[in-house]
């Protein structure tokens, strides 16, 4: 029963390191390319934030998704 509940929670600690991973790599990409034209500044924070809202909507999909037991 245990071991049950573990692998259940699997995909979600999955999922959550994933959406952890994107996150950050949103978040360098977005800095080098402030860093290449600063001018784009407000265009590119807009993608960014935008990005980050559909990584992390992951994790919320894996957790409703998920059915208990």
């Amino acid at each position: 029963m245990m071991l049950a509940e573990i692998s259940g929670n699997v995909h979600v600690a999955g999922a959550t390191l994933g959406a952890a991973i994107g996150v950050g790599l949103i978040g360098k990409g977005a800095a080098e390319a402030v860093g290449r034209n600063p001018g784009a500044a407000t265009k590119i924070l807009v993608q960014a934030i935008l990005s980050t809202a559909f990584a992390e909507g992951i994790v919320f999909f894996a957790m409703f998704l998920w059915n208990g037991k």
